[in-house]
């Protein structure tokens, strides 16, 4: 899993498969069920923490095969896949003059994987934009799924259940296509200037709490720099945990609890992780 992860930790894993469209992905969980071998998603791997000891079973990567963009009838509905780059639909976007989606600029991941989480930044998140998706069950059967104001919540989608996000509908406004490349290179300027250079991370690791910051809130407890084996809290975004050299999960972990535990302790807020952890972790 380490090669699958933007923190380059995590053990083995059977095997992976990269369905190319919708029809092999459904082909493919219908195959996995029916044997009953365990399954999970990844996307770009960069908001997972998978186990030192691996998983079970095969991980299904949605990456660029599965990525396609298509536009719809009705101004600014769009049909995205779910293994599209972020950074991919912003390009495709502002090519062709449609904006709202400049918030996501900088942010690493999937169009599936930030729906999942409903992304966001700079006071926007992904609730905004998506109309719609298009989901796969377990088994493999697909439908679709129209959005209802306030279903998305902060960082989550608690009504998406084992389901997988196969494509997104999106519905943008028409804007300059000049003016959207430069709140882009505006926005990625910005979140460079806070968050580690050169180092691996899996983007903000904790939830910010209602009203607070979680970096913040980890920087008045004095964690800045703390290490756990290779795993340290960033010196320069406190809400990074990053790899500074040859880090386990076990690392991570042991250090995010502790951050949890210390910020507790000064603050009496619970810190909820950001990042999915994958596989088994037990107790340091």
């Amino acid at each position: 899993m380490s090669t699958l992860s933007t923190l380059r930790v995590g053990g083995p894993v059977a095997g992976v498969c990269y369905p190319a469209s919708t029809a092999d992905l459904s082909r493919l969980l219908k195959a996995l069920s029916r044997l009953t071998i365990p399954w999970q998603v990844v996307g770009r791997g960069s908001n997972i923490l998978a186990a030192d000891s691996g998983l079970a079973g095969v991980v299904i990567l949605l990456g660029s095969e599965l990525g396609r963009i298509q536009p719809l009838a009705g101004e600014g509905l769009i049909h995205v896949e779910a293994g599209r780059s972020l950074s991919g639909l912003l390009d495709w976007c502002a090519e062709r003059g449609l904006g709202g989606l400049e918030f996501a600029a900088g942010i690493p991941g999937t169009v599936g994987g930030a729906l999942k989480m409903n992304a966001g930044a700079w006071g926007h998140e992904m609730a905004e934009v998506v109309e719609a998706a298009e989901l796969m069950s377990r088994e493999g059967g697909i439908s679709r799924h129209e959005f209802q104001p306030g279903e998305l919540a902060y960082r989550s989608w608690p009504g998406l259940g084992e389901n997988i996000i196969s494509a997104a509908i999106f519905r943008l406004r028409p804007a300059n296509p000049e003016k959207i490349k430069a709140r882009c290179r505006e926005l990625s300027r910005r979140r460079r200037e806070k968050q580690p250079k050169n180092m691996r991370s899996a983007g903000s690791f904790f939830k910010n709490p209602p009203d607070e910051a979680a970096g913040r809130l980890i920087e008045a407890a004095g964690l800045k720099g703390l290490r756990v084996g290779g795993a340290m809290v960033s010196t320069k975004h406190a809400n990074f945990l990053v790899n500074e050299q040859g880090a386990t999960a076990r690392d991570f972990v042991r250090l995010m609890r502790l951050v949890q535990e210390k910020v507790k302790e000064t603050s009496g807020i619970d810190l909820e992780p950001e990042v999915r952890l994958m596989g088994r972790f037990d107790d340091p």
